[in-house]
């Protein structure tokens, strides 16, 4: 752990736990693809499980063009930010592609069904498997309420406010 007061680096169970808290308040973010070329190609995505090893899962259609970019490069990079608590993380790692039915069948919901219209059994259906090499997050220190009334009381009185918290994620 860092000493700076305001950098508080997780590893192991702790960076997991950090991981999944951050995507369970918030299950949707940028899935970022080519990340050689400019402009990034992203789309967003819902996120849908965290796993003990700190894997995030997702559901996607074979034939779309995250797939066929992860066939080419299986680098990505997610931004996600739940601004209404403050919360921000980015995760860079490696993604694989598979159409295990056991897994389809753990990550299945019904709002999964607006993309793939067949079910679980529809013949597009494919899992993403992203196993994070780096990942940064930011967050507030005391939740939104408090860290409101600390902005506040800093503008005031023309103090710097010390209200977030940030810090690496290695999950390995």
């Amino acid at each position: 752990m860092n000493n700076d007061h305001n950098n508080e680096d997780l590893s192991r169970e702790d960076a997991i736990d950090k991981l999944k808290e951050l995507v369970k308040h918030n299950s949707m973010c940028m899935f970022t693809t080519k990340l050689e070329e400019l402009p990034l190609h992203s789309r967003p995505m819902s996120v849908a499980k965290v796993c003990d090893q700190g894997n995030l899962w997702f559901l996607s259609p074979g034939d779309s063009n995250k797939n066929m970019n992860i066939s080419e490069d299986s680098r990505v990079q997610l931004f996600s930010t739940n601004a209404s608590d403050s919360e921000f993380l980015t995760v860079y790692g490696n993604a694989t592609i598979s159409r295990d039915k056991k897994k389809i069948e753990e990550l299945w919901s019904p709002l999964a069904k607006a993309w793939f219209t067949q079910g679980k059994d529809d013949p597009r259906i494919t899992v993403i498997k992203v196993t994070p090499e780096d990942a940064h997050y930011w967050d507030t220190k005391n939740g939104k309420m408090v860290s409101l009334v600390k902005i506040v009381a800093a503008a005031a009185i023309g103090h710097t406010m010390d209200g977030g918290v940030e810090g690496s994620l290695s999950v390995r």
